[in-house]
């Protein structure tokens, strides 16, 4: 299932139904988060670790401007040229520039969630440049024209028999007898397939997991050799990222990289942690001859210092995403834009307005389960909380939604409204509950809640009433 529409609730409704989506969400559901528990049961000092992470970025985002700059001007000195984008245009542009200064007709691409951000492959292939995903998840969505669906498993949404399909459309120069029912089958032709790319690409095009400003270095956290390839083999390396990921030494990002891949993977450590440092240097055997990094803004200036500057601490590891009940029965494409789950809720309101993604900090349950497993400490029900706030402030959304806001906080702000409501909704349900063997399967207007449980209602007296009764039985006594 892959929608490109921003309306939250019918891509909800059609992920619901879509038994082959469920199919792969039933994987992730199971694996992201036992893998990471796995991790964190060996690793007594996780809790250190994580204050430590917040730390390192709290103080770097308070001095933003100054680790920017400092990064910049390393970059230089190692004799390459950083590029600042105000927005995703400026970023497009920059790329574009340098692809045409070179006459670039092909270029390979590491994986880059700031690339989707800046919807940088549709900007080229208008310009006559062939973007190739070189990530095996990137390549398969690409082969099937579709956005990712995870930030760091893009076809997450997918089962095997459906990576099989796109190799089988578009491979279509081998032998249409081969077995590819195996993920190692899969993977060999993969790399077979990408062998001639990697050759022929005139640019290499990564994301960036971390900026080092002591060093003017960028940092790609990888689990495939693709990223590697990418950035070594082509006359020109041009590092697509966004502001925030600076941090101000190695040893800092040590500490970020160890949150990181026990978060997202459940492991010690990715298989690859590359370093680029620039261009290829004298001596050097491999390397590019030109060293660019596009630095991208695109509104997250605007959050530094304000209700939502947390969200800017976020090392896109997925772990909110991996754990929130809602994407676990939905999947990303539901939400209608490049970030999904919980910190697609936060982000994608700052980026493309309250007005377009309203419906997104309102997909959440509120368990808090993404803030207790996120590496670093973001408050996101808090964050959403601030965007039904705005949400409701400027009269976005249903006329229902706004009413039944209103009521509630009408109900709420009073003690003896809000203990008669309660009163009158316990005895209800629980009159209900008794009639139906404790659970209730529909409600008037909640019919979109039921379709996926039910609601089990204790028929037993509230813990206040028991507590009540066992002291007048004390008193009797």
């Amino acid at each position: 299932m892959h929608s490109t529409s921003r309306n939250f609730t019918a891509n909800a409704s059609q992920a619901l139904a879509d038994p082959t989506l469920q199919q792969a969400m039933e994987m992730l559901r199971v694996g992201f988060p036992a893998r990471r528990a796995a991790a964190l049961a060996q690793f007594p000092e996780w809790e250190e670790l994580r204050n430590q992470g917040v730390a390192v970025k709290n103080h770097t985002l308070e001095n933003l401007d100054f680790y920017l700059e400092k990064f910049a001007d390393q970059v230089g000195a190692n004799g390459g040229q950083v590029h600042w984008a105000s927005t995703a245009q400026d970023a497009r542009q920059a790329i574009l520039d340098i692809c045409q200064k070179h006459g670039a007709k092909k270029v390979t691409k590491g994986k880059s969630m700031v690339a989707e951000e800046i919807f940088l492959n549709q900007y080229l292939m208008a310009a006559g440049i062939e973007p190739v995903e070189t990530d095996l998840g990137e390549y398969i969505i690409q082969l099937r024209d579709e956005a990712p669906s995870h930030i760091i498993a893009p076809a997450a949404h997918l089962i095997q028999a459906q990576f099989e399909e796109s190799f089988r459309a578009h491979h279509t120069d081998r032998d249409p007898a081969r077995r590819l029912d195996t993920p190692q089958a899969l993977l060999a032709e993969a790399r077979s397939e990408m062998r001639h790319h990697f050759a022929a690409a005139d640019i290499g095009i990564t994301g960036a997991n971390f900026l080092i400003a002591e060093s003017g270095a960028t940092v790609i956290v990888t689990n495939e050799g693709n990223g590697d390839l990418t950035q070594t083999l082509p006359r020109v390396h041009i590092v697509v990222t966004s502001i925030e990921k600076v941090l101000p030494t190695t040893e800092d990002m040590a500490v970020l990289l160890r949150l990181l891949t026990r978060s997202a993977t459940g492991q010690e450590i990715s298989v690859y942690v590359s370093l680029s440092n620039g261009p290829r240097q004298p001596g050097d055997l491999d390397g590019p001859e030109e060293f660019h990094v596009v630095l991208v803004d695109n509104g997250r200036s605007e959050l530094l210092g304000g209700e939502f500057s947390e969200i800017l601490r976020c090392i896109r590891c997925a772990a909110c995403l991996n754990h929130c009940p809602v994407y676990q029965q939905v999947g990303g494409h539901s939400y209608g834009w490049v970030y999904p789950g919980p910190m697609g809720a936060v982000l994608t309101p700052a980026f493309i307005g309250i007005e377009e993604a309203g419906a997104l900090p309102n997909a959440s349950s509120f368990c808090g389960r993404c803030e207790e497993v996120c590496p670093m400490k973001i408050p996101l029900p808090k964050l959403m909380r601030f965007w039904r706030d705005r949400q409701f402030v400027r009269g976005v959304g249903s006329a229902w939604g706004r009413w039944g806001v209103a009521i509630s906080a009408w109900v709420m702000i009073s003690p003896l409204r809000w203990g008669l409501v309660k009163g009158l909704a316990r005895f209800g349900l629980g009159w209900m509950a008794r009639l139906r063997g404790g659970k209730i399967s529909h409600l008037p207007l909640a019919g979109g809640w039921f379709t996926q449980r039910d609601l089990v209602v204790s028929t037993k007296p509230s813990f206040w009433r028991q507590r009540a009764a066992a002291q007048q039985k004390t008193s009797k006594n």
